[in-house]
């Protein structure tokens, strides 16, 4: 299925800009980009990337980037295989011999030794090391990229611009979208609207994707209408807050998933059979239809690999000859 698949920024940046001269040649290089820190040049496209951000790699794998090292997760989990990498690209990340830097704080001087010429930290989620910038920025430019806004097409093109890699960005890109027109040729749309979500077992809790999120645009351009939330449940703007999510638990919960669809990421079976025996879910519309769909494990962050798989997932499950 979707692990099957898988083998087959806003930066955090006040602003994102090349130079006069390498918009004139495209291409060209240096580069220039500015961010809170001030303005920095890479003379030449880097050839020694260390992505501290988990998030982050399966783009930079997914144009070829040359990617040394990069951060992990916790261990063989439902998302993760025995090195902590997402399992929708560990298998590429093996076969080039990409290091893994262990989940947590990363050690600078680990990070040292693999003599980066850029490194990619993340400016939200757990697998953000901002807190080390002027550390790391000792060693190597660092950019800082903000995830949680983007789709992962826009995030794939940001990281081609950065590493020099735009004609591979553009391939995947044209792939995907050749991939996505045909299966919104063959399936037939669930009930909408519909909620897209990760459900926690052991909390009977959601985290929402909004349409900011990678998940929620990849839905959008699947052809599906988002439930929008209701105005009690909407959080507060405060500065700082991802874009991608929101939490839900016990009311807000309730009131948050009023789709006739549900759709779960990072799941499997056993999550959506959890969620449709939550006593406070049993009479929501799509519980009650039994309307609840899980996407495989591979989908708690979309990249490439797991959005090609996302859509053999939605033609295995919607397709006309199911």
């Amino acid at each position: 299925m979707i692990a099957t698949a898988a083998r087959c920024g806003l930066l955090f940046l006040t602003t994102f800009f090349f130079t006069h001269a390498a918009l004139a040649q495209q291409a060209g290089w240096p580069r220039q980009f500015h961010d809170l820190r001030g303005t920095h040049t890479l003379t030449q496209p880097p050839q020694r990337i260390v992505s501290t951000s988990v998030t982050l790699t399966g783009s930079l794998l997914a144009i070829d980037a040359p990617v040394v090292a990069s951060g992990s997760t916790i261990a063989s989990n439902r998302i993760a295989d025995e090195q902590g990498f997402f399992r929708q690209w560990g298998e590429v990340a093996r076969a080039r011999g990409v290091a893994r830097i262990p989940p947590g704080e990363p050690n600078v001087e680990t990070v040292a030794m693999q003599k980066p010429d850029l490194i990619l930290v993340s400016a939200t989620g757990g697998d953000s090391t901002l807190a080390l910038y002027d550390r790391l920025a000792a060693l190597a430019p660092v950019v800082v990229v903000n995830y949680d806004d983007k789709s992962w097409q826009q995030l794939l093109t940001l990281l081609g611009d950065i590493t020099g890699h735009e004609k591979q960005a553009a391939q995947r890109i044209a792939r995907f979208d050749r991939a996505m027109e045909q299966m919104k040729q063959r399936i037939k749309l669930p009930a909408q609207p519909v909620n897209a979500l990760v459900w926690d077992i052991h909390s009977q809790s959601a985290n929402l994707w909004t349409p900011e999120s990678a998940q929620g645009q990849f839905l959008l351009q699947a052809g599906m209408t988002l439930a929008p939330l209701p105005e009690n449940v909407r959080p507060r703007a405060t500065q700082g807050r991802r874009q991608d999510i929101v939490p839900l638990m016990g009311e807000n919960l309730v009131n948050g998933l009023s789709g006739k669809t549900l759709l779960l990421f990072a799941a499997t079976d056993s999550s959506a059979q959890s969620l449709m025996a939550s006593p406070l879910l049993s009479h929501q519309p799509a519980v009650a239809a039994k309307q609840v769909y899980p996407l495989g494990a591979e989908t708690f962050r979309l990249d490439y690999y797991s959005a090609m798989g996302l859509v053999q997932q939605l033609n295995e499950l919607f397709g006309a000859a199911r």
